[in-house]
């Protein structure tokens, strides 16, 4: 297979496994802890549920997973009709490697979505083309590229065709635009020469909270090599996000790409203090990246593999250790 015919051919995976992992990081950061009810909209044309909220509040603040996970079962047991609760769950199932979890919450998502769209008729489309597009991630997960590409594209027409309607109801929306201006984001990443300019622009212009605006245009501008502009968009949302780990992860990345490993190691260790509140699968991922970057700095021949395997094959947990390898 030629090269160029093989990046089609995957495109669908690296955008429906890249939607599906940022969507828990989007949910994780929509609510602004100076706000509640609606966290998008200043005349609070929408109010979020309590234990909805406290999660929001969780991951906003300290990008906590597991206490974020036991407020939306108590969200699942009492806000059940609101798709944004099962959208975070079956989101946070994608970034755990919850298989199980998956599909049935990804299709909870579309359900309590359609039940709302005469009520409200933008979030319904826009939790509709959600749904979708986790049951896009959940039928290449379960089928493979090659038996369920056909299928997955289906579903990346349908989750554009709703997230159109919903474009057409208020495309200046705060909520749509975040999710949108992402997944533009990802499918021009995701594609050979696609341009992510716009999807940059919908973010910056439209996009709230600001915060995560700014973190989705950091990821760009790093996929895209401009390492200067990556850098200085990930300081913007780190002032407003200053404690979640995974922004400190991000920023490591950044620094190594610039050439400062020493300072990267500074953010590596700010994040891996949480490991606790992250999902093992992005603890050994992040410890892995640690461990390189400090083998280039002082040219020690560390096994970086097998310090990190041990942390994302422990079967006892969804959550990283207390305690991590020592590279020293």
């Amino acid at each position: 297979m030629q090269p160029q015919m093989r990046e089609w051919f995957v495109a669908p995976r690296r955008l429906f496994g890249a939607a599906a992992a940022t969507l828990v990081v989007t949910f994780n950061l929509w609510v602004s802890p100076s706000q509640a009810g609606d966290p998008f909209r200043p005349n609070s044309l929408y109010d979020m549920g309590e234990e909805t909220e406290a999660a929001f509040r969780s991951f906003f603040e300290l990008g906590n997973y597991p206490q974020a996970a036991e407020f939306l079962r108590l969200a699942e047991t009492r806000e059940s009709q609101d798709p944004l609760t099962y959208a975070m769950i079956a989101s946070m199932a994608y970034v755990k490697q919850d298989w199980q979890s998956l599909g049935p919450y990804a299709t909870k998502t579309r359900e309590m979505a359609e039940n709302i769209l005469a009520s409200q008729p933008l979030r319904g489309n826009l939790y509709i083309a959600v749904g979708h597009l986790l049951e896009g991630a959940d039928n290449l997960q379960r089928q493979g590229i090659v038996r369920g590409l056909p299928q997955a594209l289906r579903k990346l027409q349908l989750v554009y065709n709703f997230l159109d309607k919903a474009d057409a109801i208020d495309s200046e929306d705060p909520e749509l635009n975040l999710i949108k201006g992402y997944m533009d984001l990802m499918l021009a990443m995701a594609l050979p020469f696609a341009n992510p300019a716009d999807a940059i622009a919908r973010l910056d212009k439209y996009a709230a909270p600001s915060s995560f605006a700014d973190w989705g245009i950091a990821i760009a501008y790093r996929d895209l090599e401009d390492y200067e502009k990556a850098n200085e968009y990930a300081d913007i949302a780190l002032a407003s996000v200053p404690k979640h780990p995974e922004l400190h992860y991000l920023k490591a990345q950044i620094l190594v790409k610039l050439g400062q490993r020493e300072l990267a190691q500074d953010y590596f260790q700010t994040a891996l203090a949480r490991s606790r509140q992250l999902p093992k699968v992005i603890v050994a991922q992040m410890f892995y990246e640690y461990c390189k970057n400090q083998r280039k700095i002082d040219g020690i021949n560390r096994d970086c593999d097998d310090l990190r395997d041990p942390i994302k094959e422990d079967n006892d947990t969804w959550w990283g250790p207390e305690t991590l390898p020592q590279l020293f």
